[in-house]
């Protein structure tokens, strides 16, 4: 149907974007596999804070705009 498409379309979309956001925070905040391998308590806090911030700003983007 016209509504599976369209949600399909806008999941897909959703996904590329975070996937992209999430590449962009990580460059930028300088978050590595070295820090990963170093200190991993702090490397999943900054990623959860990365994937929440990202989340944000599809939901607000995509599904409620």
């Amino acid at each position: 149907s016209n509504l599976n498409l369209y949600l399909a379309h806008n999941n897909k979309q959703a996904e590329e974007m975070c996937d992209t956001l999430i590449s962009q925070y990580k460059t930028t905040e300088g978050i590595t596999e070295q820090l990963k391998a170093d200190n991993q308590m702090e490397w999943v806090h900054r990623m959860n804070n990365i994937r929440h911030r990202a989340t944000e700003i599809i939901n607000h983007e995509l599904i409620y705009a």
